[in-house]
């Protein structure tokens, strides 16, 4: 009851004409820039920062949280319609969302990104408001042993997305294991593999990397391949025309609320976010019952990643709010942000500043139905792009990879990087090695290294920390029984063939 009524003064404070404006405009920011391969919420957020010094703390935390959180919808605009992702989270919606905008039904496609992400997002705010808190402590129980093996979790779901080939999905995942170990260490500060270059100090960046694998490797097959323009029922260029059916509504629900839940959760723990939430959720859904094989255009593919991602962004506010603990780049400048207004987040930041606190969690749940309610009235706009001539859509997506690459480097070196990662993702899916398990290695590598090495120091290089706790016991359990079950499958398999 003492929550409802906290959250009832939230709303009061956050429909006010003022704050609900802040909350449309973090909005209209959040989906260009979520849109824009390259920028991301990282960046939007520290550009935004210095226009809110004059601001109060609750009006500038408002446009800057609405900004973060509407970021995740527009990643997909890109990611469905040119196979070049908007942000981190929404790498894996290009899987099955470029695909399904080729089958003639981007409209669709967009539907069911943004309607997930709102659903995702729904479940990840009734959680940050029923548990926050006690969901923050629970994430600080996480500590580098329990992390290691969340990560090493995630790591062996990487054979989820091989689908068979089994060879070469782990030369690509020790593949990508090894780009990630490039550059400056993080625990002791010693440069690896640099090859004598400056450029290569602060390791490869990740956005580069991830638009040429699949942005610029699209503009190469694009420019190898007679492609005939895809069509499109000129009827099902509206709203009413992108509409899912009845059948694929039930298809989406379970992959909605089981990546939400888990979502949420993987958003709270400090440093996994909502990039590796959207990864471990699509490598989930592969082991659910999908009525078309993920990766050919499966709207159960759209909405795992698209609810978890969402979810992942609620989720990070707890421990944000809660402890003052950041879950992610983004989350370090919002805290920066709230230091800067001289709040201290912690348990007692709901006490002393209840307003700032719940308004802005209301104004999250105000910014979901804006970021759906913009999304879905621009659908039958921005699905034109998909009927744009090939020889301007290769022109188009080329400039859009150069400034996304170059942005988020700040040199040129980032657009060669792009372009070389461009003919490394075209030559890999021309030979059949699957490019999604470099993506995810690279991810959680550099994270699952750091936590590692910090367990190793923390017990002088034993190995049972990694039992000395309950949590850290349940996973290694979890993780012998995702790594027993295939063996077991494989061996009963070749047994009855023998047979």
């Amino acid at each position: 009851m003492e929550t409802l009524n906290h959250l009832m003064e939230g709303f009061s404070v956050a429909f006010t004409v003022r704050h609900v404006l802040l909350a449309f405009a973090g909005c209209i920011m959040g989906l260009v820039v979520g849109a824009m391969p390259g920028i991301g919420s990282l960046a939007g957020v520290a550009l935004l920062l210095p226009l809110t010094f004059n601001f109060d703390p609750t009006a500038g935390i408002i446009l800057l949280g609405a900004l973060y959180y509407s970021n995740m919808f527009g990643g997909a605009f890109s990611s469905i319609l040119l196979n070049v992702p908007g942000d981190s989270p929404a790498i894996m919606t290009t899987l099955d969302g470029y695909p399904m905008a080729q089958k003639g039904k981007p409209g669709q496609a967009l539907f069911t990104s943004n309607v997930s992400s709102f659903l995702g997002g729904m479940i990840g705010w009734v959680i940050l408001v029923m548990s926050g808190p006690a969901l923050a402590r629970f994430g600080l129980k996480f500590g580098p042993p329990e992390m290691a093996l969340l990560f090493l979790l995630a790591m062996t779901s990487i054979s989820w997305l091989i689908d068979g080939k089994v060879s070469k999905g782990l030369v690509i995942t020790c593949f990508g294991m090894v780009l990630a170990t490039m550059g400056m260490d993080a625990l002791i500060g010693h440069a690896r593999y640099h090859f004598g270059s400056i450029y290569l100090l602060g390791g490869l960046p990740f956005i580069s990397i991830a638009i040429g694998l699949v942005g610029f490797a699209t503009v190469i097959e694009l420019m190898g391949v007679r492609h005939d323009p895809v069509k499109i029922n000129e009827s099902r260029l509206t709203i009413r025309g992108s509409l899912l059916s009845r059948r694929e509504l039930r298809r989406i629900t379970l992959p909605v609320l089981r990546s939400g839940f888990l979502g949420t959760f993987i958003g709270v723990l400090p440093g996994a976010g909502a990039t590796a939430g959207s990864m471990m959720c699509y490598a989930i859904q592969r082991k659910f019952k999908n009525e078309e094989p993920l990766g050919s255009g499966a709207v159960e593919g759209i909405a795992a990643v698209e609810s978890a991602n969402n979810a992942a962004a609620a989720g990070a506010f707890a421990p944000l709010l809660a402890l003052g603990i950041p879950g992610s780049g983004t989350g370090a400048v919002l805290l920066g942000g709230l230091m800067m207004w001289g709040l201290n987040p912690g348990p007692l930041l709901f006490t002393n500043h209840a307003d700032f606190a719940w308004g802005l969690i209301a104004s999250l749940f105000i910014t979901n139905i804006m970021a759906l309610m913009v999304s879905l009235m621009v659908i039958p706009w921005i699905i034109k792009v998909i009927k744009v001539p090939i020889p301007i859509l290769i022109l188009s997506i080329t400039i859009v990879c150069f400034v996304g690459s170059y942005s988020t480097s700040g040199s040129m070196f980032g657009v060669l990087l792009m372009v070389l990662a461009g003919f490394v993702g075209f030559t890999m899916k021309k030979y059949g090695y699957p490019r999604a398990p470099l993506i995810l290695a690279f991810v959680l590598s550099r994270n699952f290294e750091l936590n590692i090495r910090r367990s190793f120091l923390m017990s002088s290089g034993s190995f049972s920390i990694f039992l000395g706790s309950t949590i850290a016991i349940v996973e290694v359990l979890i993780l012998l029984i995702v790594i027993i079950i295939p063996l077991s499958k494989a061996i009963y398999g070749k047994v009855k063939g023998i047979k």
